[in-house]
């Protein structure tokens, strides 16, 4: 350009703010719009919500654990000695002393080699993922995994090819299709699905990936602690499932924070190396790493306390005359946003506190009420909640039985 020319004037066109005030405006009309709910945990299930005072089925704190003295003790004695943060990545100097214990009862628990710690699940998958398989390789994953397994997928360039929900006929098929013309397979499920609350069909899954010489992958971040009696969903099938990659997270039955994945040392090792998301985020603060490792005692030593979140599930389904709960979640499909809303906001009205959940973390069409199992429910309430809920399952079986004829 010469010296003496003028730059050409910008374009006129909307602004940030008028771009994202009308997608706003797009959600609204879709109903799928979310706001933010100040929401005070006043106990291990109770709850307040515009100073209404509600019975919370929404939480995911299984076990009650971020309430358990002996792990809120152990936070605050390690932020007193080792204070409130890492101070870098773990790679540089914030592998604190914690972690190598947590690590080993993580792998102690799921009975693989070793175990890495990451800050979170959704960091767990976006890292790990990509240090596994490339863009030469093949990832089979369930249709209905985690938002984060995706991100993972997406992240590591690989091919990438969804199989129908619990479907092993399908993952077979395209297996046969697929796999000859690919490196390496990642076949990839949740254990316990976050919104179905359903189990993953392990034994078939894993069968299928040694017969196609694919790699198995879980996320258990809803099967810890609750299924399995506590170890997961690689051990709620009877007999142990091998399952190489084991990954999960500590912000649910552990009541704490943080992602991991369990697999043979090598694996561990090279996430340790590959996983940018490990490599480039600080390490946890040494009381949540603290808090995690104590609720891991309690898991491996409380049988009964485990096991309670599923049986109050199976009293709710059975008070409703719904399919038996699998996992501590039961879901209620009730189809349009407007009504997983208004559902909802009927059950606030009778004490409960009971999410709506609706695309894009559901299917469309597929809105839902997701309710949530904690030990510390009492079978009393449980059974109020059922009574509350029965009028909207009624309503929902009227309506299919015209659409049945």
């Amino acid at each position: 350009m010469a010296d003496d020319a003028q730059p050409r004037e910008a374009r006129a066109g909307p602004s940030l703010d008028e771009v994202a005030a009308a997608k706003l405006a797009a959600l609204e009309r879709r109903t799928l719009r979310r706001r933010l709910a100040t929401t005070e945990r006043t106990g291990t299930t109770s709850a307040q919500q515009d100073g209404r005072a509600l019975e919370s089925f929404s939480c995911n704190d299984y076990l009650g654990l971020s309430r358990h003295p002996d792990v809120i003790a152990a936070s605050l004695d390690a932020t007193r000695r080792y204070g409130v943060g890492a101070g870098s990545s773990r790679l540089v100097n914030g592998n604190h002393p914690l972690y190598a214990e947590l690590e080993r009862k993580l792998a102690s628990l799921k009975a693989s080699e070793d175990a890495v710690v990451f800050g979170s699940g959704y960091l767990t998958n976006i890292g790990a993922i990509p240090a596994l398989v490339g863009n030469a390789d093949l990832i089979l994953i369930d249709e209905l995994c985690h938002s984060c397994l995706l991100a993972g997928a997406s992240l590591s360039q690989a091919r990438t090819v969804e199989f129908r929900h619990n479907d092993v006929a399908h993952a077979r098929a395209l297996l046969a299709e697929q796999r000859g013309r690919h490196r390496h397979c990642l076949l990839v499920t949740d254990g316990v699905f976050s919104m179905e609350g359903d189990l993953a069909r392990l034994p078939e899954l894993a069968a299928l990936a040694r017969e196609h010489g694919a790699w198995l992958m879980t996320d258990d971040a809803h099967g810890l602690g609750v299924v399995g009696d506590g170890r997961g969903s690689s051990f709620a099938h009877g007999a142990r499932v091998d399952v190489p990659l084991q990954m999960g997270t500590l912000s649910k039955a552990a009541g704490a924070y943080g992602g991991y994945l369990c697999a043979s040392t090598s694996v561990v090792e090279l996430v340790r190396n590959r996983a940018r998301s490990f490599v480039y985020s600080t390490g946890l603060p040494p009381g949540t790493v603290a808090a995690a490792s104590r609720a891991l005692d309690v898991i491996a030593s409380d049988l009964e306390l485990v096991r309670r979140p599923l049986k109050l599930a199976r009293l709710f389904t059975a008070e409703l005359g719904l399919k038996p709960a699998e996992s501590p979640i039961v879901s209620v499909v009730l189809g349009r946003a407007e009504r997983a809303l208004s559902a909802s906001e009927e059950l606030k009205l009778a004490g409960f506190l009971v999410a709506a959940i609706r695309p894009p973390t559901v299917p469309a069409g597929t809105s839902r009420l997701r309710f949530t199992f904690s030990a510390a429910h009492d079978e009393r309430r449980v059974r109020a909640l059922a009574a509350a809920v029965r009028p909207i399952v009624a309503e929902l079986r009227a309506q299919r039985e015209p659409a049945a004829r």
